[in-house]
């Protein structure tokens, strides 16, 4: 028997992707995305595969994906993103598997970075819970990095799903900056606080244990790249964790 399935989505100016996205998981029997007001051809283009796209004023990753989540009228709901895709074999599994035995699955992301499949750096080992039974699930309320928790057992998926998180230096650089201020806010609001001497250590740490301790120099030019990028992204969280407490400091002192 086929399993019914819903799957959601939430977008924000994804024309680039939302197409081959939406293309991976049109056997869905419902297929619902939450807009958070695109300024692109996300939505037209959406329009193309589903009749269930609900704009919405952005909220946070967390309270978007809440949303989506109520709006699925299936028992079991695959939570995708609009830069990953459904591969063939993850189509046939979910489909026709007994899924009765846990309440969620875990699928692993195979990550592209520039184009090129990325087999070290952490990124082979990229599982994330993304099937799971509406009931049974509720949506952790991180600022960033926000996921999915299910009451009772876990199983893992063996087919994968593949993720294109960075298309250029550009866009991968914009969502480091992007992030980083997300989580110096959640970090500073937990009672997060670096001096100098993390500034000064965190940046070649960081790169250090991306490009040697897991390996980045076996993908070449591109873990070089990436490890630099997470270095860059570590400098930004602490400095921007700096930043907001001295600004708060000095506020409570103008007060």
């Amino acid at each position: 028997m086929k399993n019914k399935i819903s799957v959601i989505i939430i977008t924000g100016n994804e024309q680039n992707n939302i197409a081959e996205c939406l293309e991976s998981i049109k056997w869905a029997d419902e297929i619902i995305v939450v807009d958070s007001e695109s300024t692109d051809d996300t939505v037209s283009i959406a329009r193309q595969f589903t009749k269930n796209i609900f704009i919405r004023k952005w909220e946070g990753f967390s309270n978007q994906k809440k949303y989506a989540l109520s709006l699925a009228s299936n028992e079991w709901v695959l939570s995708i993103d609009a830069d990953e895709r459904a591969t063939k074999e993850l189509t046939e599994e979910i489909l026709i598997k007994d899924l009765d035995s846990f309440n969620g699955y875990f699928i692993r992301r195979q990550n592209y970075f520039l184009g090129k499949l990325i087999t070290t750096c952490g990124w082979e080992k990229d599982y994330q819970l993304r099937l799971f039974r509406k009931t049974d699930v509720m949506v952790t309320d991180k600022l960033v990095h926000e996921g999915f928790i299910v009451k009772g057992k876990s199983g893992t998926l063996d087919s994968t799903m593949i993720h294109y998180p960075n298309e250029t230096i550009d866009v991968a650089i914009a969502k480091a900056n992007r992030y980083s201020t997300l989580l110096a806010e959640a970090k500073t609001n937990e009672g997060a606080k670096y001096g100098i001497l993390r500034l000064l250590v965190q940046q070649p740490v960081s790169f250090y244990h991306y490009y040697f301790a897991r390996k980045g120099f076996r993908d070449g030019i591109h873990g070089f790249l990436i490890s630099l990028l997470h270095s860059l992204s570590e400098l930004m969280l602490v400095s921007k964790i700096w930043e907001l407490h001295r600004n708060r400091h000095n506020l409570k002192n103008i007060s």
